[in-house]
């Protein structure tokens, strides 16, 4: 599914195939949290990096998150001018890229369900807005992003099968 991203101020906008498009796995972690959540959390996309054109790309910034005490691999891509998150690339996944939802234009389908992760970090003043059954965890989950699209019928997209999802819930 093509999906279409922007900051807020405009200085940046971009495209990107997503192969996992449906906006499921909120992340509560301190990096999330305070680099792109304004909910407490931050949501994710999954897109192939080849795929991605850039306007404004000297607009953009990125930023290398310490964890436990030493730099990150991933690489948060966020606008210069207006601070907003863009998206994550990690070296460990050349090939892939992750676009924040929060960045996006283009509409997303709806996911039938959503996975809380790493809530043994969240914010104390956070509140977990879970749906009944729908799965948290304290670290990660064991499915991937791809994995989880996969195992919903939702592997590259398709708005009419996420709401046909939804609709069965």
């Amino acid at each position: 599914m093509l999906i279409k991203g922007s900051c807020h101020c405009g200085a940046v906008k971009f495209s990107v195939e997503a192969y996992a498009p449906v906006p499921f796995l909120r992340c509560y972690c301190s990096i999330c949290r305070k680099t792109a959540g304004g909910g407490g959390y931050a949501i994710n996309l999954g897109a192939k990096v080849d795929t991605m054109k850039v306007a404004g790309e000297k607009n953009i910034a990125k930023f290398h998150a310490r964890i436990d005490g030493k730099k990150g691999h991933a690489e948060r891509r966020f606008c210069k001018k207006c601070g907003s998150a863009l998206w994550v690339w990690d070296k460990q996944w050349p090939d892939l890229v992750h676009p924040f939802a929060s960045a996006i234009d283009s509409d997303l389908p709806e996911p039938p369900s959503q996975v809380h992760m790493m809530l043994g970090s969240k914010a104390n003043w956070v509140r977990i807005d879970a749906e009944r059954g729908e799965q948290q965890v304290d670290e990660y989950p064991d499915q991937s992003l791809e994995g989880w699209h996969r195992a919903h019928g939702l592997l590259n997209g398709g708005k009419a099968k996420a709401k046909k999802a939804a609709r069965k819930k």
